[in-house]
């Protein structure tokens, strides 16, 4: 059980044909019930397991926040631009990576880490557009974290003076804790969510320096009010930008592309 957001995690998870390094004790699953007598409610000071489990997490963020910061250095000193890619599933991340891969291939070296719980489904999609990908399958666990970015990096081999692009597990909690190494995060919302979804997932939205807003081809036939969406992700962030965007029909495309090629 994974002390810093609940996620199962199996004893072994496939990062390709990597070993996961995830630091979860499985020694901790076999945790003693507290007493849950009438004292235990009114009990203001945390209980010894609480304090306990509170050190596991402050351990393992900051093992990863260490691990981080070398692949951080990594990608700085070989001029990789790192983007974490992060959203709810079926927030249309997967179509917009292939879309963009096609429209830099030409121009720009990429690379895609591709995180799912199981099947290599989406790096089988980007592998089509010709880019080099790595699946990572976290199994039980809801996020990627540092030293599966680590191990995967060890089989891609990114060139210097490229892109990679890391498309997290489809989460909006869990992904906002652990930082990889990336420059920034890039949330995706689709407007088939909510407009309310920045205020929900507070977190993701603090940590993430731009916004997509995708399907916007979908919002004749919804009822999606894209400026109180935007408000509502200023109000979290106020330095948050934003763009509009159909992986479908092109529109606000290029807005990305500008966007990419100025970081």
């Amino acid at each position: 059980m994974c002390t810093t957001c609940g996620c199962g995690h199996p004893d072994q998870v496939r990062i390709g044909e990597l070993p996961h390094s995830h630091d979860h004790s499985h020694e901790q699953s076999a945790v003693k019930l507290p007493n849950f007598s009438h004292s235990h409610f009114h009990s203001t000071e945390p209980d010894e397991h609480q304090k306990r489990l509170l050190k596991v997490e402050q351990d393992v963020l900051g093992e990863n926040n260490r691990l981080a910061e070398i692949n951080r250095q990594l990608f700085e000193k070989n001029h990789i631009l790192t983007l974490n890619l992060v959203s709810s599933p079926g927030s249309g991340k997967t179509t917009l990576l292939t879309a963009t891969l096609n429209a830099l291939k030409n121009d720009r070296t990429c690379y895609v880490i591709e995180g799912d719980q199981q099947t290599e489904n989406d790096a089988e999609r980007i592998r089509e557009t010709g880019v080099p990908a790595i699946q990572v399958n976290t199994g039980k666990g809801c996020h990627l974290d540092a030293k599966m970015i680590a191990d995967a990096l060890v089989k891609l081999k990114p060139q210097a003076d490229s892109v990679l692009f890391i498309e997290n597990v489809g989460n909006l909690v869990c992904p906002s804790e652990f930082d990889l190494g990336e420059k920034t995060k890039v949330v995706i919302l689709s407007v088939t969510e909510g407009e309310d979804k920045p205020l929900k997932y507070p977190h993701m939205f603090a940590a993430s320096g731009l916004m997509i807003l995708s399907k916007i081809d979908l919002l004749p036939y919804l009822k999606f009010d894209v400026d109180k969406c935007i408000e509502n992700a200023k109000r979290i962030n106020p330095n948050i930008e934003v763009i509009r965007l159909s992986s479908v029909t092109g529109e606000g495309m290029q807005n990305w592309l500008n966007w990419l090629g100025r970081n």
